[in-house]
Parts: C-alpha cells; structure tokens; sequence
C-alpha cells in the first residue's frame, strides 16, 4: 500500500521506459538509455590493441625460431626449413608494421629502395620449394628495381602462391631484365586465368597490379607453353652499379 492505495491502483504505476515509441502522455515518457560502453567498443582502439598482441607473438616465434636456428642438435635439413619460416615470420612482421604505419599516416606509398630483385624472389622460392608439393624451378638473372620491398614481396607471393596452388605438377619462376624492364615471370602447368575455379583470381591481379603499378611497373597475365598461366610482373629497371 502507498499512501493508502493499491499497488494496482493507476494512480500509483510507473510508467514504462520508452524507446522510440510514444507509450502514453508526452510527460510520462522516459527518455532511451544509452546502452553502456562494452570494453573495445572503439573499433580504432580494439584494432590497435589486437596488432599490438600478433606483433608481441610473432617476435615470439622470431626469437624461438633463431634459437632453434643455431642449436648444436639441429641437421642440416631442419635448420634450412627453421631458417625459412624465420624468414616467413618476419616478412610477416614488416607486413603488420606496415598496416600500422598506414593506420598512423594514412595516404601515400611506401618510398622505394633499389632492390636486388633476384635475390628477394629466390628467398621466397626457397620457402615456396619448402612448403609446396609441386615443383618450382628458378632461372635467376641479375635485376635490380626502384620499389618498396615488402611491396614487391606482397606481389610476387600472391602470384607464386596462386600458381603453386593450381599447378599440375611444376611452377616455374624466373627474374631477367628486358629493355630496360626488370621482369619477373611466372609459369604453371595448372588449367590458367579464368581456366575453372581454382584459377588465377581477379582480387589476387588487382591486389599484385596496384603494388606494381605505383612505382611505375605493370603487370601482364598470358597463357604459356606449359599450358596454364603466365604472369608478369614488369618494373623500370635500376641497373646494378
């Protein structure tokens, strides 16, 4: 009882909470409750926080890696594959190091460096000869490029990977110069661009199109003599000194 009347007297009920709709008497709505703010609810700050814990693992792996690396009870064999996934790693880091950079000091490319091409693309044949089961030879040629590094990384890994994956049997990879052109090339034995699913897809060209393009380079997509596709990735050249 409240002042001598019934709980259910209307008179004495509270008039229910309101959200968007008017319920009753403009002078007895109750204006919305904001709902609280849930730990992370800043997609910025979520985002930056979840960078910060992959970057802190990743120099985890890097370090368990170096050690195993150079231990005294590791073969010739395992210490080739560690040193590979060493490298995997860290081009990893520089890709995360990168976003965050991006995220800072968004707009703009990368300055490039010169690069030692045939160097760069047999690091990542190494890895891919490691990790693939099809076959990947390479024809190296001296060749050197103006572009970012990890730029060109990105590129050719999303071309060698795609060949690797709808190949037959053998991919084969080689770095030339051509009239003034640095020129990496990739040929698969897999069914070619557009040649059923497991073709070269068009997000992975654009992706390895706009890498290229913005230091100047270009990219043309064929088919070859082994039947499936021909992707290459053309780059003003710096000549070595």
């Amino acid at each position: 009882m409240i002042d001598g009347q019934s709980r259910s007297s209307p008179s004495a009920t509270i008039p229910p909470r309101c959200y968007g709709t008017v319920a009753g008497p403009a002078d007895a709505m109750v204006p919305p409750t904001p709902a609280p703010a849930l730990p992370g609810a800043d997609p910025d700050l979520w985002r930056r926080r979840i960078s910060h814990d992959i970057r802190h693992e990743l120099g985890t792996i890097i370090m368990l890696a170096s050690a195993v690396s150079v231990s005294d009870d590791v073969g010739p064999a395992s210490r080739k594959r560690v040193d590979a996934l060493l490298g995997e790693t860290r081009w990893l880091d520089h890709l995360l190091r990168r976003l965050d950079e991006h995220d800072d000091r968004p707009g703009g490319l990368p300055s490039p460096e010169r690069v030692r091409v045939d160097e760069l693309v047999g690091e990542i044949v190494a890895g891919l000869r490691l990790a693939s089961i099809r076959r990947v030879g390479y024809t190296p040629g001296p060749a050197w490029a103006h572009i970012e590094p990890l730029a060109l990384w990105r590129a050719v890994r999303n071309i060698l990977d795609n060949a690797c994956r709808v190949a037959g049997e053998c991919v084969e990879v080689s770095v030339a110069c051509e009239d003034g052109w640095t020129v990496v090339q990739v040929d698969d034995d897999g069914p070619g661009f557009g040649g059923g699913a497991g073709g070269l897809a068009s997000l992975g060209l654009g992706i390895v199109h706009d890498l290229v393009s913005g230091y100047g380079g270009g990219l043309e997509v064929t088919r070859c003599e082994m039947g499936g596709a021909r992707v290459r990735i053309l780059l003003p050249s710096a000549a070595g000194l």
